[in-house]
């Protein structure tokens, strides 16, 4: 439930959807320059589901998952978390609800090198100056296998555990949806495929909702169903994908 003026742009809209996206269009400059990034795409993305959005370079991945995480401002159409309508918020509403209600997890990891890893998983929680659930802390970072490295800072540990922190540090609030841009991007096989088993437990245990863009079918064979985009628009979806499905369906959209 939203509170204060959040309240005042909430709309009835389907309960299962974590996030919503209807006729979502972005475009980049004007006349013979205009590039349009996304093309009216309207998709839902439920509750405690597993989703990865793939598409050739270009097709909208990244610009489609930026606006419906409030990062981006789509050119028209409206983009949902839950049920407030992120279009109709103001600058503060969006930076409190991308604070209270989403976890984030980029390619570059974007931990604060100063603070160690302890610090860096709580501070979207400092942040909002709420208090940190101890024992759920405790459980994500001997989960995560982070315990015997919380005191530690990001240049004193590996990129598979820097991004092992910053998994935590969105599991931590427990937010509404979780998304991934790129998570495995910088990451070997090994420390790939560790995160990519956060994120499934993320969603199979504690009903969790993710949402990852991604170039890679072994990553995206760890979803519940696959999105795909070319030219800005959505041309197809697998359900319970094999990386086999996925890469067929990838050559058939790039020889699209």
């Amino acid at each position: 439930m939203e509170n204060g003026a959040m309240n005042d742009v909430s709309v009835s809209v389907n309960n299962e959807a974590a996030a919503r996206a209807i006729s979502l269009s972005k475009r980049y400059g004007t006349g013979e320059t205009e590039v349009k990034a996304l093309d009216a795409v309207s998709v839902d993305f439920l509750q405690h589901e597993f989703t990865a959005i793939m598409g050739p370079s270009g097709s909208g991945k990244s610009t489609l998952m930026h606006c419906m995480a409030g990062l981006d401002s789509p050119t028209s159409g409206r983009a949902f978390i839950g049920s407030t309508d992120l279009t109709e918020l103001k600058d503060k509403q969006l930076t409190q609800l991308r604070r209270d209600r989403l976890g984030f997890i980029f390619q570059s990891f974007n931990l604060v090198p100063t603070l160690t890893a302890a610090e860096n998983i709580t501070l979207p929680t400092d942040i909002a100056g709420k208090k940190v659930d101890k024992a759920w802390f405790n459980e994500v970072c001997e989960r995560l296998g982070l315990t015997n490295r919380l005191s530690h800072r990001p240049s004193e540990l590996s990129g598979g555990q820097q991004q092992r922190v910053a998994c935590a540090r969105a599991l931590v609030s427990r937010p509404d949806i979780i998304f991934g841009d790129e998570p495995t991007g910088n990451l070997d096989s090994n420390s790939s495929a560790e995160v990519l088993d956060i994120l499934r437990t993320a969603v199979d245990k504690d009903n969790q909702t993710v949402v990852i863009v991604t170039h890679d079918a072994r990553a995206a064979s760890y979803s519940d169903r696959v999105i795909f985009l070319a030219d800005g628009r959505i041309v197809d979806e697998l359900r319970d994908p094999t990386v086999d499905q996925i890469l067929r369906t990838m050559t058939s959209i790039e020889d699209y």
